[in-house]
Parts: structure tokens; sequence; C-alpha cells
């Protein structure tokens, strides 16, 4: 797989890197000796390398692991309570698709998301809501040429307030902005082969939270551009 990793950080607890789109997080499926953790695993010769969180296949930008099992335990209460802030950007259409209506941003999304094992896509129910995010437009730019016509795009933060399994792209597409080069949502396309050159649109951008062993804050940010929002 054409793609490479980046090491942000590296200390005797944790290990911050840059995961690059198309490459999954853990093994699965397909994807054995190609992931994040078998590849980090086995460069840094670290096999007690363990993800506090994972990022979709899809996704690329920060993703923190723990490198030492005597002191995993306390990162992990960090996720498990919600101590750990997350920012994401991505890039959609500026303007919700037809049918929509306007959006006023900042926006927050809140409905109730399910997502069964044996079904490739979450889906939005009715219930009490468990899942939230915050949206914020960031810029527009000219994105080119669509259907005839010169596209405006936009570049989008999201702060999830909860982690639900494609919960960023089920809520941009929930206000009829899905996010670019995504073939999930809002419409399944039939699958194909990785296309290198377009990358879904969104980037895991920043972490930040209590360092439980120093306890000082701390934050790591992506050193990742998303390309549409730099076109050549």
């Amino acid at each position: 797989m054409p793609v490479e990793i980046n090491i942000l950080h590296q200390d005797e607890h944790l290990l911050v890197v840059d995961k690059p789109h198309f490459l999954p997080t853990t093994p699965g499926g397909t994807y054995i000796q190609e992931s994040a953790l078998v590849r980090l695993r086995n460069h840094l010769d670290l096999p007690d390398l363990i993800p506090m969180h994972r990022l979709d296949r899809m996704t690329a930008g920060v993703l923190l692991l723990s490198t030492n099992p005597e002191t995993r335990g306390k990162y992990q209460v960090l996720f498990e309570k919600r101590q750990v802030q997350k920012e994401y950007e991505c890039i959609s259409a500026a303007a919700p698709a037809a049918g929509f209506p306007a959006v006023e941003f900042p926006a927050v999304v809140r409905n109730r998301m399910t997502k069964s094992r044996s079904y490739l896509l979450a889906e939005v129910i009715d219930g009490e809501p468990n899942a939230e995010t915050r949206i914020e437009l960031l810029r527009t730019f000219d994105g080119g040429t669509h259907d005839g016509g010169a596209a405006r795009r936009a570049l989008y933060r999201l702060e999830p307030h909860t982690g639900k399994t494609h919960q960023l792209r089920v809520h941009m597409a929930s206000l009829g902005l899905g996010i670019v080069n995504d073939a999930f949502y809002p419409e399944l396309l039939d699958k194909a082969p990785d296309d290198y050159s377009k990358p879904l649109q969104l980037l895991a951008r920043g972490i930040r939270f209590v360092d439980p062993i120093s306890k000082q804050p701390v934050e790591y940010r992506s050193r990742l551009e998303l390309g549409e929002a730099h076109p050549a």
C-alpha cells in the first residue's frame, strides 16, 4: 500500500502518529500486515503497542497508541470518561445539496445512531440522541468544476462529543454536506479499487487532554493537509 506513517511524538508511554488515508488502524478482513498497528510494531520493534482509539481506514490524521502496558490503563480511562478532546477537518460543498435547508454555523447535530455488524452503513434512528458533533465553517474556496459549473467548497472544523462509528460522515451528510470522496454517505457507491488520488477529505487534525503521568495539558496536531483545500 503506497502510503507512509509519520511519527509526531514518542516517549516511554505513548506513540503519536499521523495515520495516512487508506491504511486501517488495526488488522482485519483483507488487511492483515497492512495496518498501522502491525507496521509500527514491526518498524519500531514495539510488540506491546496498542491503539488507544481508532480511525476509520479512509480517515487520516492523529492516532494515539500506548507503548507501555503498565501505564496503558491511565490513558484508557481518559477515553472512557470522554476527557479527550478531538478535532477534525473535512472538505464538503459550501452549501447544502438540493432539498436540504440552509445551515447556520456553528451548528450542532444531535441524533441517535446505530450500526449493526451485519450492515455496512451506520443509520440514524428515532430515539434518545447518542451522537453529537459541533460543526464550524472555516473558509470557502473554489473547488474547480463540477457538473459543468464552478463548485464552491468549504473547509469545516468538526468537534465530536461522542464517538460513534462513521459519526462525522453521517452528520455531515444529514445536513446535505456529504464529505468529498465519501463512497458511503449520503449514497453507498459500488465497491471499487482504492483510488489513492481521491482520498476521503476527512482529517483528524488534533487531540488534547491532561496527561495522566505528567499532569500537564498536552496537544498533538496532524501535519497532514487535505488535498482538496490546497489544489495543485
